[in-house]
């Protein structure tokens, strides 16, 4: 046998057809031994997004230390006035939409709002709910995407592919000086006429849930009793080994150990598997990703002071922000018709009810014992 046909002879035995190929007028020693078409390509998934939403331009503004004399400032808070006392926020009575009814296939907007901390309250059986407090902040609608021109754009391309696009609308929270802000930021206020935004969020919503620009949104959005889904980003806890980030056991910690109280141990296997696979659980960095807690239910709402008492934890620690939204949980969703397509309080500024509470809650000041 010549040096060439054992060559081939070997190249049989040992790789299989789909890693060889063999072109009939090239020499085998130079045709690829594998075959990189069928070769899968393990793609490592993008866990948590630090850059700014795609869908507005450059925020913040580098100010520069010129010094501005008194007159100028006041020049500028002028200007600043005279730009934007042009609107107001509309009430219920000058809605210019078309009157429609709400169904359980209505898909309303959320709201942004702040974790201010967790609250007790007491149920009429004696134990005991850990609440967390939501200040729900000066939303208003700063602009209506309709459903044609959102099915456009890069995320509802994607998320709108196989099915009825829906609209969308992008909802301003903490109204500031826009001074702090880059032109190109301020433009898209422009239309609603309101002051510049700190916080922007997107929520996709049904036709019949539209909301004109200017519109406000308050925590009588919601209603008690009903379940709502709470985004928002986790603590950062930078850097962290298996023990903290996974919840590993580690390694003994005597009998001879040595720095390996806190290893993870092995991260791979011998033969075909001899590799690190995708998806290991190893050090890294730990919390800031986008959460979701669903079905959270809202035990209490304070209309004066727009605050939202959910029962359980949010994601994200104190004074962080989350994004409010009616639950997607198919047992969970509302029955009842909520404020459509929001809530606004009476013109006269007066409120029928300042505390709102759910009939599980105990209300402290009514008779807890009747005979």
């Amino acid at each position: 046998m010549t040096t060439l046909g054992l060559f081939r002879s070997i190249l049989t035995l040992r790789l299989s057809p789909c890693h060889l190929q063999i072109h009939p007028n090239r020499s085998p020693f130079i045709v690829g031994l594998f075959n990189h078409e069928q070769i899968r390509n393990m793609s490592r998934v993008k866990r948590r997004f630090t850059h700014p939403p795609y869908w507005h331009p450059t925020k913040n503004y580098q100010a520069t230390e010129e010094p501005i004399t008194a007159d100028n400032h006041r020049f500028l808070k002028e200007v600043i006035q005279d730009k934007y006392k042009n609107k107001s926020p509309i009430k219920g009575s000058e809605l210019e939409m078309e009157k429609t009814e709400w169904t359980p296939k209505t898909r309303r907007s959320g709201v942004i709002a702040r974790n201010i901390g967790i609250h007790q309250l007491w149920m009429k059986d004696g134990k005991k709910a850990l609440c967390t407090l939501l200040h729900v902040l000066d939303n208003h609608v700063i602009r209506y995407i309709p459903p044609e021109q959102y099915a456009k754009s890069i995320i509802g391309a994607k998320v709108f592919r196989n099915r009825k696009p829906l609209g969308c609308l992008v909802v301003g929270a903490e109204a500031t000086n826009p001074e702090k802000f880059t032109k190109q930021y301020c433009n898209l206020f422009a239309e609603a006429g309101l002051m510049p935004k700190k916080r922007l969020a997107r929520f996709i919503v049904s036709p019949d849930a539209a909301l004109p620009p200017c519109t406000p949104l308050s925590a009588g959005h919601f209603v008690v009793g009903q379940a709502v889904d709470v985004m928002g980003k986790t603590i950062d806890y930078g850097f962290q080994g298996v023990v903290k980030r996974w919840g590993f056991k580690g390694g003994p910690a005597s009998h001879g150990a040595t720095k390996f109280h806190r290893r993870g141990g092995t991260i791979g296997t011998g033969r075909d598997k001899a590799r690190v696979w995708p998806g290991q659980k190893m050090p890294g960095h730990m919390g800031s990703e986008r959460r979701v807690n669903r079905g959270l239910k809202i035990m209490r709402i304070n209309l004066k002071y727009n605050v939202i008492y959910v029962q359980g934890s949010v994601p994200g620690g104190t004074n962080s922000i989350v994004q409010i939204f009616d639950t997607i949980l198919p047992r969970r969703k509302l029955v009842e018709a909520p404020p459509h397509p929001t809530y606004f309080p009476p013109e006269d500024g007066t409120l029928v009810q300042e505390d709102l509470y759910d009939s599980s809650v105990h209300v402290f000041g009514t008779p807890s014992i009747t005979v």
